[in-house]
């Protein structure tokens, strides 16, 4: 663990971790070992992991901001079922990363558009977008590689959107929550040193169907509780392209939504670490039942962020069909980047 990074924003949020593992200290700005050439259509174990520092947290609006930054490393932007690879071109000081979530629940925010400011002396260094970002020992957080000015003190100005009403509904308590726009500032030192003191590892057993493990960020993460955990009655499970669809019934429709009857669940996750994989469209259809319906993008305070949909009953013995419009609109670290594309449908006995 390396805590050597100095805070000057919010409250007392410092220290280290792993952005795909650690443990093994080397002076190289650019860790890139080669990607294995015959990657599954799946979750993989990666060639390697780097350390990870973290440099701050803070209150803005309504949303809590941790920021923390590593080497600059390749990853994979989304677009529909196509990837396109963001590779290093050595123009990059660090990988700057942030995790943005409700103070009060602790839910992480997906959905809402980031861009960040880096300035140092005042002055402008880099300007740039956060991706909606996964990654294994991560999970979901915001991510780009930044230009930096050498050593010194520097100030990330992360500018936070709305959650759009259009992407994801909110109900419950988080009804009317997220509309404004907010701006996070954290001061940090930056120190090239620092950063390639930062720990390394590669592994021999890259390309394996396996990940590596969540680390410990100090921040809430975006995760789907175990089977037994998860709220509601959990009918089944089902999987697509490698992620789990986990299938629950709630008695009461959340406040927000037209509709009686029960409300019908469906939390979408990565498999190993149970991440939320968020930003896709689904619809689904019951046996039986007539029509398709729309499973809704939802955050709501007590069953987080999900898919789902109000029905007049679920009755047992029918089948829930599970369609994949679009798959997750998440730009991916390596290990992610080759499942949840091709994501055929999935069929959940009720």
């Amino acid at each position: 663990m390396n805590r050597r990074a100095v805070l000057r924003a919010g409250a007392g949020l410092v220290g280290a971790g792993i952005v795909g593992g650690c443990l093994q200290t080397e002076s190289r700005s650019v860790r890139s070992p080669p990607l294995v050439a015959d990657r599954p259509d799946a979750v993989y174990h990666p060639t390697h992991s780097e350390g990870m520092e973290m440099i701050g947290s803070t209150t803005a609006g309504e949303y809590k901001v941790a920021a923390m930054y590593s080497y600059p490393h390749r990853f994979w932007e989304i677009t529909g079922p196509n990837t396109n690879k963001k590779e290093l071109d050595g123009s990059h000081a660090m990988h700057l990363m942030t995790v943005v979530w409700d103070p009060e629940t602790r839910v992480v925010l997906p959905n809402a558009g980031l861009t960040i400011e880096l300035t140092t002396g005042g002055s402008l260094v880099d300007q740039t977008n956060m991706y909606a970002m996964l990654s294994q020992p991560m999970g979901l957080h915001y991510g780009n590689n930044v230009e930096a000015d050498g050593d010194g003190t520097y100030t990330a100005s992360v500018d936070i959107g709305s959650v759009p009403d259009d992407r994801v509904r909110r109900t419950g308590e988080f009804r009317g929550r997220f509309t404004d726009p907010a701006t996070a500032e954290i001061e940090f030192d930056y120190s090239q040193s620092v950063r390639d003191g930062l720990s390394y590892e590669e592994y021999d057993d890259a390309g394996e169907r396996a990940a590596l493990e969540p680390m410990d960020m100090m921040t809430p993460s975006a995760t789907v509780p175990p089977k037994a955990e998860v709220p509601g009655a959990v009918r089944g499970t089902d999987t697509s392209g490698d992620a789990v669809f986990v299938v629950a019934v709630q008695d009461a429709v959340p406040a927000g939504i037209e509709g009686d009857g029960q409300y019908l669940t469906v939390f979408a996750h990565t498999p190993y670490n149970r991440t939320v994989l968020p930003s896709m469209t689904l619809s689904g259809s019951l046996s039986g039942s007539g029509d398709p319906f729309a499973l809704e993008p939802t955050l709501d305070p007590e069953l987080g962020y999900h898919y789902g949909a109000a029905v007049s009953e679920v009755v047992d013995g029918r089948t829930l069909s599970i369609t994949v419009d679009t798959p997750p609109q998440l730009t991916r670290h390596e290990g992610y980047e080759t499942a949840f594309l091709d994501m055929p449908g999935a069929e959940v006995p009720l």
